[in-house]
């Protein structure tokens, strides 16, 4: 199976990106989905007494973005998540932009392992989230070459 992945696996330095403004409505399905009603993220009321001053979004919320690019773009389609850390250094508003980039730092070809540099930087420049992935990376079959 070794022999197969080999071709197929990402090489270090390849790197995606992906941008999104968080919105409102964002904020308001991710609760509803995780159950995570904090009013932190949920009440204008609440979180303007808070440190942040206004609502902010979960950090899980721009954590998953890196997930999306992981599954769909870098390895792809076929990545299993085994590990992420994330650290998160800002906080994120209703109508930030947030660029999630993912490279590539270390390829394990005899596992079919992807070491990933995962960070997130809003639209002044400032890095939000920042992590390191581990992915299983297992190429769809049907997939053509």
């Amino acid at each position: 199976m070794t022999a197969e992945l080999e071709p197929n696996l990402p090489s270090v330095g390849a790197r995606v990106t992906r941008t999104r403004t968080i919105t409102d409505q964002d904020i308001v399905r991710f609760a509803e989905v995780s159950g995570d009603t904090n009013p932190v993220h949920l009440n204008e009321a609440y979180a303007a007494q808070s440190r942040f001053g206004r609502r902010i979004a979960h950090g899980f919320l721009t954590g998953s973005m890196i997930s999306a690019l992981i599954g769909t773009e870098l390895p792809g389609p076929g990545s299993i998540y085994l590990g992420q850390t994330l650290k998160f250094s800002a906080p994120v508003y209703i109508g930030d932009t947030i660029t999630v980039s993912v490279e590539v730092t270390k390829v394990r070809a005899d596992k079919g392992l992807v070491f990933l540099q995962t960070d997130c930087i809003n639209q002044d420049g400032a890095r939000v989230l920042t992590g390191e992935a581990t992915v299983k990376y297992e190429p769809d079959p049907t997939a053509a070459p």
